[in-house]
């Protein structure tokens, strides 16, 4: 009788501690899934801030040739302000960036137009730049994207679904274009506007 009895004691303590262990691991998965998402977005944090930083000089350069294009060129204005002001939500955010991507690719496009801003070494450089910062956003926004989804998995997926109940976690959203950015940018469109 003491045998069985100390047998199932060891069982219990075995199972108990099996038990911790599994929690203890899911917690620090979920953890770091979460800081994996966190860390992605700050990256693209820090690109987004470059590009920022980069829209006035643009907006300098291609003023003096784009007379006609000054809607264009207050609206960029008008979003990076936004951005620079702060106080938006995560997907407020998102959505200002997306306009803002929209505008430079407009901004760009136009400069098509006008031979004499595309021989500008000013403007070349600052395109190339911007041409830079959008592939890196790209990147890091791919990498967000993989980040949240296996964020999103691992809350969502047994056992781990569980703790991440307890934990208050809730699904990220992840970066995606609209429709209106699926489509090509129609030069002749921007200028009839």
């Amino acid at each position: 009788m003491l045998k069985v009895a100390i047998f199932l004691m060891t069982v219990i303590i075995v199972g108990v501690i099996a038990i911790a262990i599994t929690i203890w691991v899911l917690y620090n998965g979920l953890i770091a899934k979460k800081n994996d998402v966190e860390r992605s977005f700050s990256s693209i944090d820090v690109l987004l801030k470059k590009r920022i930083d980069l829209i006035p000089n643009l907006v300098a350069s291609v003023q003096n040739y784009m007379k006609f294009e000054q809607q264009t060129l207050v609206e960029v204005t008008r979003l990076r302000s936004q951005v620079m002001k702060g106080g938006t939500t995560r997907n407020e955010r998102f959505e200002l960036e997306n306009q803002i991507s929209r505008s430079l690719g407009n901004i760009l496009a136009l400069a098509e137009s006008y031979p004499e801003l595309k021989s500008n070494v000013q403007f070349v450089q600052l395109q190339t730049s911007i041409f830079e910062i959008e592939e890196q956003i790209s990147a890091a926004r791919r990498f967000f994207n993989s980040a949240v989804t296996e964020y999103n998995n691992a809350i969502e997926m047994f056992p781990s679904n569980l703790v991440a109940s307890l934990m208050n976690y809730q699904p990220r959203r992840l970066f995606e274009a609209t429709e209106q950015e699926r489509q090509n940018v129609d030069v002749n469109a921007l200028f009839n506007q």
